[in-house]
């Protein structure tokens, strides 16, 4: 009896480990897909190491990427933020009504992945904010054209300093892929300012101040208490030239690249964490460096790159928007800026950090999940009438994912590349002491402010 009960353990436990053995061959252990992603990232850096697509700390401003004719400087930056949220700054509304309500942050909210909460932001000719911009809606004392609303869903400010060239299509910025295209600077006061020489950010911001209606005037400066932090910030300018729409605007530039989702998932992972993502979420980006092939464009450290592409995908005009229309340039893409027609209905491929802040994706918001926004990529079909197929990138092509491929994709750009913290580039207050990032009434009590 003795022998016949060792044999059966022996069975037993043979079972067992053929078993437990099939399992592992059957679902990869956490340590086979760390170091599966692992291999992939380093394989598709630039450099050929990890570090490379680890974000730099925001208070480290030395490893900040910056444009050299804007070094950032921490007064310069603490300047930055308090002007990009002041709705004391908005004197340059079309209507009484709209004076003193609105700042830079009413398109790009923190909460909001620094996007707006809405399909369409608005800022000046705005009411309202709801939980996170949501309930914006037009002010009565506006014509629908008259508001400062964009005719392109405003990308994320999350990681714009590893961008040089700004906007949809990339117009902004002298360097880049903007050289060689001098010669189109002067045909649009939109990009005339790029003969200036300064990088995206800075050049978008020196025409965005003014398009959106934020006034700089030494006068208003004075009246506010911002005219001593111009003086710290800008000390290497003349007097004469201190204050004004140039200088604000490398202000809020230099804060702009301090914006960093260097706290997400995917980063404290890449800095030494192996438990900062489930192994669903290593899955998922394992699939992105990988079968899905999704870094084949969005392959630098914010995870988009200077790339334009044709995805068929709907413009803003085809929603319920404002101020936009069928033949807006902004339609066009890269082409609207370039003029050239093989450029038409190409976008920039944008950074992917706190994608899932908002609930509206692509230039024209056409896409109002993730999961759809994935699902249209899965399937790379044209939704617009006016793209054929034909014309669309030709490294947009059809995904084979399983459910489960599909289901783990979504999960690592939901929840990896989600930094929790983005309210921590917010002040607590604004030297005008208004309610920020809106201030008309309605907006006023959304958000609590007294």
């Amino acid at each position: 009896m003795k022998i016949i009960h060792t044999i059966l353990v022996t069975v037993v436990a043979l079972s067992i480990f053929s078993l437990s053995s099939c399992t592992k061959d059957r679902m990869p252990s956490s340590n086979d897909v760390d170091n599966q992603l692992r291999a992939f990232m380093k394989s598709t850096a630039e450099d050929g190491r990890l570090d490379y697509y680890i974000l730099a700390d925001e208070n480290d401003l030395p490893s900040i990427p910056q444009d050299p004719k804007n070094i950032l400087t921490k007064e310069k930056v603490e300047l930055g933020k308090l002007l990009f949220f002041d709705t004391g700054l908005a004197m340059d509304a079309l209507y009484p009504s709209g004076l003193g309500t609105y700042s830079c942050a009413s398109c790009h909210i923190p909460s909001a992945g620094f996007r707006p909460g809405r399909a369409q932001g608005i800022a000046d000719g705005g009411l309202g904010y709801g939980v996170n911009g949501e309930n914006r809606v037009k002010n009565r004392d506006y014509r629908g054209e008259e508001l400062d609303a964009q005719g392109a869903r405003p990308l994320t400010l999350v990681n714009v300093a590893y961008v040089t060239n700004t906007f949809w299509n990339g117009q902004f910025g002298a360097t880049e892929v903007n050289e060689g295209t001098e010669d189109l600077w002067d045909l649009r006061e939109d990009t005339h300012l790029n003969e200036l020489g300064f990088e995206g950010i800075e050049t978008q911001n020196m025409e965005g101040v003014k398009a959106h209606r934020i006034s700089f005037e030494k006068e208003l400066l004075d009246q506010l208490g911002y005219t001593e932090l111009f003086d710290e910030a800008f000390s290497d300018f003349p007097v004469s030239e201190r204050y004004g729409h140039l200088t604000g605007s490398l202000a809020l530039s230099a804060y702009i690249r301090t914006i960093l989702g260097n706290k997400a998932p995917l980063q404290e992972w890449l800095k030494g964490d192996d438990f900062a993502m489930s192994i669903e979420e290593k899955r998922g980006a394992v699939l992105f460096f990988g079968k899905a092939r999704c870094n084949n464009c969005h392959y630098r450290p914010n995870l988009g790159s200077l790339e334009f592409h044709a995805l068929g995908v709907n413009d803003m005009h085809q929603i319920p928007s404002f101020n936009t229309s069928e033949d807006d340039r902004r339609n066009l893409g890269r082409g609207g800026f370039t003029l050239n027609k093989a450029d038409n209905y190409k976008f920039k491929v944008p950074g992917l950090y706190n994608l899932s802040d908002a609930p509206f994706f692509f230039h024209g918001s056409s896409a109002r999940t993730l999961e759809e926004a994935v699902d249209y990529k899965i399937n790379a079909l044209s939704e617009n009438v006016s793209i054929p197929q034909r014309l669309l990138s030709e490294k947009f092509l059809p995904l084979n994912l399983t459910e489960d491929e599909r289901s783990d994709l979504i999960l690592f750009l939901e929840k990896s590349l989600r930094d929790p913290d983005l309210i921590r580039y917010q002040p607590e207050e604004v030297l005008s002491g208004l309610c920020f990032p809106n201030n008309d009434l309605q907006s006023t009590i959304d958000l609590g402010c007294n």
